[in-house]
């Protein structure tokens, strides 16, 4: 990607903050056009979709390439998405937390679970199926023999999908892809993932009509939505200077509590996984190598377990507002990483990457209406495969700041599946390219 005009990581925060402060003015907005702009588009989509457009007409960029005096290629990136997800994300998911009725949490009900594992099948069979239907038409897009069989390359893209970044790095490693393509297989997820998100969250401001399409019974979310407001405004006031002072406190003292103890887990982890014989099960607890998840895990539970203190009263002094503002800057920070343009190169790639996905997103609808799913639990059971823990409290917060935990939960059942599902999709992946 070429030089864009804003490359100092302080002057492109700046421009997302801006850029989060128009959307949020346009939003409050009464009457005339914004208001009816809001009714379709909701203010998260637009969070995501403003800062793809600062990228896609060279404001801003998530990394880029520049000649030194010398004639040499100089790679840059912005430290932003890293900031965000790594210190903002823990925060945005302590403070959510806090005021969580577990019990509650609990009582949505089996079909959380049946609708994140549908979208954990719709991954697994929607790599093959999405082979055999672009090979009809493009036979080299799926082509390839050795380590530069397409086949290898998009099991990486199913071990991000099911998991996260770990599983998706374990799949490179288990069937050698050739890392000189590699590139292209992150660039498709990226595109097809971000996008996908997109959709989901237009389809959250549509809700109550795919709530009626599908005749779900939304009565466990609504109640358990009823309660934590009905909680928020038994403690609500005005917040002290102290109240700020401890509510970071709270939260930035758990991110750090969190990334201490993922610094140590993962590397003593990683040991134990590394004198694993079997390549095959060494691969299947790559996830617990991960600082990033161990952080994530962490953060949340220790979240949960204030939320059986008092420390779930500062809910009243706006905890789950600050959250939101953190959320909402690291889906600028996500949405600053698409550019819209490149969806036009390897458009093959691309392809194979929708069509997965659209056969992903079908199976969900068909069973949601088999078994009357919310929307939410459609959306989140997604989004727990296919975004990660990076992106399903984003989703899952867009309905309520309460249900954030609920993305959280479920995407960690995605790392511990992860591998092992994206082996499965691989080996029927194979059969379908004839590699």
């Amino acid at each position: 990607m070429s030089e864009p005009l804003f490359t100092n990581d302080t002057i492109v925060f700046g421009v997302l903050m801006i850029a989060l402060g128009l959307i949020f003015y346009t939003e409050s907005l009464k009457g005339g056009f914004w208001e009816k702009f809001y009714k379709i588009v909701p203010g998260l989509f637009m969070a995501y979709m403003l800062p793809a457009i600062l990228t896609t007409i060279g404001l801003i960029a998530p990394e880029w390439e520049t000649t030194s005096d010398t004639g040499e290629i100089v790679s840059h990136k912005t430290n932003l998405y890293y900031v965000a997800s790594r210190y903002l994300l823990p925060a945005a998911l302590v403070l959510m937390t806090l005021s969580i009725d577990l019990k509650a949490v609990f009582n949505l009900g089996w079909k959380a679970l049946i609708m994140f594992f549908t979208g954990t099948v719709g991954i697994i069979i929607g790599g093959p199926i999405a082979i055999l239907l672009i090979a009809s038409i493009s036979p080299d897009t799926v082509g390839g023999i050795g380590p530069d069989a397409v086949w290898r390359g998009l099991s990486t893209l199913a071990g991000s999908w099911i998991g996260g970044g770990a599983n998706q790095t374990a799949m490179l490693e288990i069937y050698g892809y050739n890392q000189a393509e590699y590139g292209k297989m992150v660039f498709v997820d990226i595109v097809v993932a971000n996008v996908w998100m997109a959709i989901l969250l237009i389809g959250i401001g549509k809700r109550a009509s795919i709530n009626k399409w599908l005749k779900a019974d939304t009565s466990s979310i609504e109640a358990l939505k009823e309660k934590m407001s009905t909680f928020t405004e038994s403690v609500k006031r005005n917040p002290s200077l102290t109240d700020l002072m401890l509510l970071a406190a709270i939260a930035f003292g758990t991110v750090s509590m969190a990334h201490l103890c993922a610094d140590n887990l993962a590397p003593f982890f990683g040991n134990i996984i590394s004198g694993i014989e079997s390549p095959t099960l060494k691969n299947t607890f790559t996830f617990l190598d991960s600082t990033f998840f161990w952080m994530i895990s962490i953060a949340t539970v220790i979240a949960i377990l204030l939320s059986f203190t008092k420390a779930k009263n500062y809910e009243g002094a706006g905890a789950s507002k600050f959250g939101s503002v953190f959320i909402y800057i690291l889906v600028a920070t996500i949405g600053m990483k698409i550019d819209i343009s490149s969806i036009f190169d390897n458009v093959g790639l691309i392809a194979i990457g929708f069509v997965w996905m659209g056969i992903h997103a079908l199976l969900l609808i068909g069973v949601a209406k088999l078994i009357k799913a919310p929307y939410f639990f459609l959306a989140v059971g997604s989004q727990a495969n296919v975004g990660g823990a990076a992106s399903a409290p984003i989703v899952a917060s867009a309905f309520h700041p309460s249900l954030a935990t609920v993305g959280v939960l479920l995407a960690v059942f995605g790392y511990a599946v992860g591998t092992l599902a994206a082996i499965g999709c691989t080996i029927l992946m194979q059969l379908a390219s004839g590699g």
